[in-house]
């Protein structure tokens, strides 16, 4: 139970707090992922430590972890440190992967600014050639 002097949060609020819906914190209930406390009638409500382990969960989300991975760590988590290798290979290969989309999205970032900056010299005059966007690229040593 929640000390006096502790925030705790209805559903409601909980979801404001981490930037999700009620029903995604649900969801995330049945897939073991989260486990909120309840209060004497049953309704759930939530502590300042369920707001930062679910900001970290989505942190974990946004690098393409699977909600099986998810679900693994948290099993992993659970179990203590003896699982702290079987955690840490994990989220290596969570990384790899993730650097992997992270140079390709690096990529598309760099063919979009060479189009814009293509574009913005074409329409202040600095090229007044029918230079094509292919041959642009090959100036700077970049292919589409």
């Amino acid at each position: 139970m929640a000390t006096a002097t502790e925030k705790i949060y209805s559903i409601g609020d909980f979801a404001k707090a981490v930037g999700l819906t009620a029903p995604t914190l649900r969801y995330y209930e049945n897939e073991g992922l989260i486990e909120p406390h309840r209060h004497a009638n049953g309704r759930r409500y939530y502590e300042e430590s369920d707001v930062n382990w679910v900001k970290f969960l989505l942190h974990l989300k946004g690098t393409g972890m699977s909600i099986s991975e998810l679900k693994q760590y948290v099993v992993w988590r659970a179990e203590g440190d003896a699982t702290i290798p079987q955690r840490l290979e994990l989220l290596k290969q969570v990384k790899a992967d993730f650097l992997v989309q992270f140079n390709e999205v690096q990529h598309h970032l760099q063919i979009l600014n060479d189009k814009i900056n293509w574009y913005e010299e074409k329409e202040t005059g600095i090229t007044t050639d029918n230079e094509n966007f292919a041959s642009y690229l090959q100036r700077f040593g970049h292919h589409e």
